[in-house]
């Protein structure tokens, strides 16, 4: 049986945004992310600002954050042509010339095109990191298709070789089947139509699936439903055990691939929820994880980080901005902060 589905109850942003006022206007607000395309561009200015930053006396790190962290990406790809066109040098390589430490991996990371920056992570995480699982599933399970497949072809051009094969040689097991399945992109696409024989036969499969040899059945329904349906599928499987789908994936795998399942299950619960996680997690280290910060806050400025600073707000009882204020020091500081963008009362 098939029902149109039909939406009851707002989503935490939702509620924000109607308090906003903002709830329906979608083509004055565009975005849930913080970082949008800077109305008053000049691209000339902006060459002229960032080499006087760099030529001057002293290098004004204040001028080069205020640039990089005010424009869209695109925007910053224009910039750093134009800076070429102009002046026969390569933007990124003379900010990396002038800079250092967490600032200068901020710059990278905000210049360098969205597939190429997910590339180097990918290949980081699979080939130096020890912890393929945390981030190569970020990656592979939170971009669209699009972003994932363009993701894939810059690793094949930058690497010489194709990202299935560096799973393959780097992990094993479930895990392996896992991040492999994920890299092929073959999700279910969204679908207002509500299957309920099929959220029931995985539900099923799924309580079945607890013996030898049956991973491939967990693989198979997280990775090829679309997270709608699943997290329909969650809720059933916890009216009809007692018990949330994690509770089993804790008993039923082991290690990395008992982390990365994890993982998987919370992107699909609340993608914004599990970055709120992630950026916490970050800053309560004893030095903040400054590649986790970086990665997330410049990958999700144009997507969803008004969401993810909604969640954070409202798990930890204290403002992602906040958080950011008390744990990051120094000249990355002004950086993070502006990407984030502001407080949360």
């Amino acid at each position: 049986m098939s029902v149109t589905s039909e939406k009851t109850g707002l989503s935490l942003t939702q509620e924000i945004l109607s308090h906003l006022g903002l709830a329906n206007k979608t083509a004055a607000w565009g975005t849930l992310g913080t970082l949008r395309t800077f109305l008053s561009f000049s691209v000339d200015k902006d060459v002229q600002r960032l080499l006087r930053a760099i030529t001057g006396q002293g290098v004004d790190r204040t001028a080069i954050v205020d640039v990089l962290t005010n424009r869209s990406r695109e925007q910053r790809q224009l910039i750093s042509r134009a800076f070429q066109e102009r002046t026969q040098q390569d933007l990124l390589k003379s900010l990396q010339a002038a800079l250092s430490g967490s600032l200068e991996r901020i710059v990278v990371a905000l210049l360098r095109p969205a597939a190429h920056f997910d590339a180097q992570e990918l290949r980081t995480a699979l080939k130096d990191s020890g912890s393929a699982e945390d981030v190569v599933v970020e990656i592979l399970a939170t971009r669209t298709p699009a972003q994932l497949q363009e993701c894939l072809a810059v690793y094949r051009h930058d690497f010489q070789v194709e990202a299935e094969e560096d799973i393959k040689s780097e992990t094993s097991g479930t895990l392996q089947d896992l991040l492999l399945a994920l890299a092929k992109g073959g999700r279910d696409s969204y679908s207002e139509i509500i299957d309920y024989n099929l959220a029931e036969q995985d539900v099923q499969a799924l309580k079945q699936a607890e013996g030898p040899s049956t991973e491939g059945t967990w693989v198979l329904i997280l990775t090829q439903r679309n997270p709608e349906h699943l997290v329909r599928v969650f809720d059933q499987y916890q009216r009809c055990t007692g018990h949330e789908l994690e509770h089993t994936v804790r008993n039923r795998f082991h290690g990395d691939a008992q982390m990365a399942l994890l993982s998987l299950a919370s992107v699909i619960r609340n993608t914004a929820l599990y970055f709120a996680d992630k950026l916490h997690q970050a800053l309560q280290e004893t030095e903040p994880n400054y590649q986790v910060l970086i990665r997330i806050l410049i990958s999700r400025s144009e997507a969803d980080l008004l969401s993810i600073r909604a969640e954070f707000k409202k798990k930890f009882g204290k403002s992602l901005y906040s958080s950011l204020q008390d744990a990051v020091k120094g000249d990355c500081q002004l950086a993070l902060l502006t990407l984030c963008r502001a407080e949360d009362l």
